[in-house]
C-alpha cells in the first residue's frame, strides 16, 4: 500500500456518494480501537439520562446478560459497517435493530441522542487522541452514513451538520442529565462488565481511567465520585504518547472486521438471529 495509506483512496472519494467505503476505511483500517473505545463512552454517555436508563433497568438485560448486550450492539452496528448499510447483511441487521427499539416506546429525543452521540464520539476522541487527525472527507461521509443510519431507523430531525448536531446535543444533555438510580444501576453493571475483562488487582485503576474519560455532569448523574484531577492528566497523556506512538508504526494492510472476531458472547461465531433477545423472532 502507498505511503500514505488508505488516505489515497480516500481522497479520490466523493464524502456524498461514496461515504461507506470511506467509513469503512478510516474505521477499519486506521482507527478500529479508537473508534469501538469511544463508541463505548458514547453509550455509557447515554445511561446519565433517566428516560434511558430507565428503560435500559427495566429490561435487566445489562444486569442479567451485560456481555451479551454489550456484544449484540457492537456486532449490529459493525455489520452495517463491515458488509455496507445497504448489503443484505446490512439490510438484515438494520431491521433487527428496528425491530428491537420497535418493542418499546422511546421518544425520538431519546432516540436522537443516542444517534448523536455515534456521531460525536468518535469525532471528539480523534482531535483529542488520533495518532492523526480526520480528514474533512471523512467527516464529511461520516456525517451522510449518521444521517443515512437515521433515515432507516425512521429518525427524525437531525441536525444537518456536526456542528448543529453538537449543539443539539449538548443542550439536550445539559436539560437531561441528573442523577436517578437507575443511571447508577445501568452504569454500575456495565462498569463492572468493563473490569471483568481486566485482572482483579487491575480493577481499581481502570475505573478510575473510565470515570476520568466522563464529564463532570455525568458522573455526578451516575452519583458517583469524580477521580482526582491527576487521573484524569494521566490519562490523557497516556492516550496522548499513545497517538504519537502510532504515527511511528506501519500502516495496517488488511481491514479489522469485528464481524470475524471472537466475541466473548459467542465463541464459536454468531448469526443475525443471535442477536438481541431471544424471542424476538417470535414476534
Amino acid at each position: 500500500m502507498a505511503k500514505r495509506g488508505i488516505l489515497v483512496e480516500i481522497g479520490s472519494l466523493d464524502p456524498n456518494r461514496d461515504y461507506q467505503r470511506i467509513c469503512f476505511l478510516s474505521t477499519n483500517h486506521d482507527f478500529p480501537w479508537d473508534v469501538e473505545q469511544s463508541l463505548s463512552l458514547a453509550f455509557f454517555k447515554t445511561y446519565g439520562v433517566p428516560t434511558i436508563s430507565a428503560l435500559l433497568d427495566q429490561t435487566a438485560e445489562f444486569r442479567d446478560h451485560a456481555q451479551k448486550r454489550y456484544d449484540d450492539t457492537k456486532l449490529i452496528l459493525a455489520e452495517m459497517l463491515d458488509h455496507g448499510i445497504d448489503s443484505e447483511r446490512g439490510r438484515d441487521a438494520n431491521r433487527r435493530l428496528n425491530r428491537m427499539h420497535g418493542r418499546y416506546a422511546i421518544s425520538n429525543d431519546d432516540y436522537l441522542y443516542v444517534w448523536s452521540v455515534i456521531l460525536l464520539e468518535p469525532l471528539r476522541w480523534n482531535r483529542r487522541w488520533g495518532w492523526r487527525r480526520y480528514t474533512q472527507k471523512e467527516i464529511d461521509a461520516q456525517l451522510v452514513y449518521a444521517h443515512e443510519l437515521a433515515r432507516r431507523m425512521r429518525i427524525r430531525d437531525a441536525p444537518a451538520t456536526v456542528d448543529e448536531v453538537d449543539r443539539w446535543s449538548r443542550a439536550y444533555e445539559a436539560a437531561n442529565f441528573r442523577f436517578a438510580e437507575t443511571n447508577r444501576r445501568v452504569a454500575g453493571s456495565t462498569l463492572n462488565l468493563y473490569l471483568s475483562w481486566y485482572p482483579r488487582v487491575m480493577r481499581p485503576l481502570v475505573r478510575m481511567a473510565t470515570l476520568a474519560l466522563l464529564e463532570d455532569e455525568l458522573v455526578a448523574a451516575f452519583g458517583y465520585e469524580r477521580p482526582p484531577p491527576w487521573a484524569a492528566a494521566s490519562v490523557d497523556a497516556a492516550l496522548r504518547l499513545r497517538a504519537f506512538a502510532l504515527r511511528f508504526f506501519p500502516r495496517r494492510r488488511t481491514p479489522r472486521l469485528v464481524t470475524e472476531e471472537r466475541m466473548r458472547s459467542y465463541p464459536d461465531g454468531y448469526t443475525l438471529t443471535d442477536l438481541g433477545v431471544a424471542d424476538l423472532d417470535m414476534r
